[in-house]
């Protein structure tokens, strides 16, 4: 199951990895060596990315649990506006409706 979530930790450490990046890209940026360092960039940038994608896929994954439960709502909601049948009875109408 730990492949298959993001857990906390996991979460702080990609937050790290994201302000490593900008403080790096800000350094280079402020010694005018950004675009001479693009390689170092694209490797870092590489590490970011694929733990974003990670986290991405995992933070949003339902576990069995969870996804039986979204099915079991789901499957109410539509019970419910499958069974509705709106009456044409107004109250300003005399006669009385037909149930």
């Amino acid at each position: 199951m730990s492949e298959q979530t993001y857990d906390d930790g996991r979460a702080r450490n990609l937050e790290a990895m994201l302000r490593v990046l900008a403080e790096r890209i800000r350094d280079l940026d402020a010694k005018g060596k950004l675009l001479a360092s693009a390689p170092d960039l694209m490797k870092l940038l590489g590490e970011v990315r694929s733990e974003l994608f990670h986290y991405e896929v995992r933070a949003t994954y339902d576990t069995p649990e969870i996804a039986e439960h979204r099915r079991l709502v789901d499957d109410a909601r539509e019970n419910d506006a499958s069974t509705w049948e709106p009456t044409t009875w107004r109250p300003d109408q005399e006669e009385e409706p037909e149930w």
